[in-house]
């Protein structure tokens, strides 16, 4: 097992694409998985599927398989004007906007008690690094949940209400399990659908933005 992980949720073409066959190929947690060389590293990827519970045991089993550092590339959705122009981002913190227990204990929507704010961290260092190699990369704020958003006023209402720049499905999920398990990690990420563009634009624009997400992946994990 390779000390870097990597989640592939519905992305796995493109690592297949871009690298051919694995090193090697194996089951983790129950999903495909295999050891690829990207920029130069052993990386395990595994196909964790959609969501964050899917997300958050793919990367519970590629830290208790010795993983070190995880990692993940994928699509988003935009929420501003701004993330949908750049396209490409790396993500700084994130909040999972339906978990919600405010009912019973009066907290935030998206807080976690053991954390300081609703906000999930990434790794700092290696958000650095990420930026130190593709500066034309924006930082962003993810709304994170287990819900696909092509809705345009959806959209505008999760940036107005939770201050985020992109949606997805796996962030929150990734996000906690490594900061749970002091494990750094890093999110990179390609708008493939903007305000209005919704399921059509996603899936027109699915392959390419994948591929593209994992291009920068792997320029940083040259200089990791």
């Amino acid at each position: 097992m390779a000390c870097y992980g990597m989640i592939a949720a519905v992305e796995m073409q493109a690592v297949k694409d871009r690298y051919g066959e694995a090193l090697k190929s194996y089951q983790l947690a129950g999903r495909e998985a295999g050891d690829y060389l990207i920029g130069g590293k052993t990386v395990t990827v595994v196909n964790s599927g959609a969501g964050e519970i899917a997300a958050a045991a793919a990367v519970q089993a590629l830290i208790c398989s010795g993983a070190q550092v995880i990692l993940n590339f994928g699509v988003v959705g935009a929420l501003t004007p701004e993330a949908e122009t750049s396209r490409l981002c790396v993500v700084d913190r994130i909040i999972h906007y339906d978990f919600d227990t405010s009912e019973a204990d009066h907290s935030e929507t998206g807080r976690y008690m053991e954390l300081p704010s609703v906000w999930i961290p990434t790794d700092d260092r290696l958000r650095a690094a990420a930026l130190s190699a593709y500066p034309q990369m924006k930082t962003v704020n993810c709304a994170s949940g287990d819900k696909f958003i092509g809705d345009p006023d959806k959209k505008r209402k999760l940036a107005e209400e939770f201050h985020c720049d992109i949606c997805e499905m796996e962030s929150a999920g990734i996000a906690l399990t490594c900061w749970r398990n002091n494990v750094p990690c890093l999110l990179i990420k390609m708008v493939s659908d903007g305000i209005e563009g919704g399921a059509e634009e996603f899936y027109a624009t699915f392959r390419t933005a994948s591929a593209k997400a994992l291009e920068v992946m792997e320029e940083v994990l040259k200089n990791l």
